[in-house]
């Protein structure tokens, strides 16, 4: 039996949970992605095949002045999650389905869905 690699694992639990897991022009679909180094969310209408709305820790409003913080930690899971609200609302966007991506709902992936439920998205 071949050995898998840890993203080799999430990638089939993402599959397992994409299977019910649907957004719509309604209730779009918030995805989370995280790398090592960076955290990345999208406001996706799986109907359509549409991006809606796009943040990420390498955007350059949260790269400039005091915001700055590294893309790998906490913090800047928080600030994303507060921009992916912001512009979903500027959108039009109020209610989400939230997608984890595979990832335990824990440290940047919960920081990233508790600040955007802050700011306005509801899930």
């Amino acid at each position: 039996m071949a050995q898998q690699n840890k993203n080799e694992t999430r990638r089939k639990r993402h599959i397992r949970v994409r299977k019910r897991v649907h957004g719509t022009s309604g209730r779009p679909r918030l995805n989370v992605y995280r790398s090592s180094n960076n955290i990345y969310a999208q406001v996706i209408d799986d109907l359509a095949g549409r991006t809606l709305a796009a943040a990420s820790s390498l955007d350059p409003s949260l790269r400039s002045g005091e915001n700055k913080s590294a893309g790998g930690n906490v913090a800047a899971a928080r600030a994303v999650g507060a921009l992916i609200a912001d512009r979903a609302k500027a959108a039009g966007i109020t209610k989400v389905v939230f997608d984890r991506g595979g990832y335990l709902y824990h440290g940047r992936v919960k920081g990233l869905a508790d600040a955007a439920r802050e700011n306005g998205l509801d899930f």
